[in-house]
């Protein structure tokens, strides 16, 4: 079943399995700060209107904007 990282909540984890982005720069900026296929991720906290989540990715917390976390599959 395919989900967006959007779609998580706080203390669920998952992997990656595709970044998507119609946007070069978008994809290409995600990917730098280590959003790739098969990292596993953990989502910490969601702000009470949604935007942004914070999650733990390769070691590290890294703050998303929702429409960046729409194009995040994770499995």
């Amino acid at each position: 079943m395919e989900r967006t990282l959007k779609e998580l909540k706080p203390g669920e984890k998952s992997i990656i399995t595709k970044v998507l982005g119609d946007k070069g720069a978008v994809k290409r900026r995600l990917m730098d700060m280590g959003v790739t296929r098969g990292a596993e991720v953990l989502v910490r906290k969601v702000a009470p209107l949604g935007d942004p989540i914070e999650v733990n990715i390769r070691g590290y917390e890294l703050t998303l904007r929702k429409s960046e976390a729409e194009n995040i599959v994770v499995a």
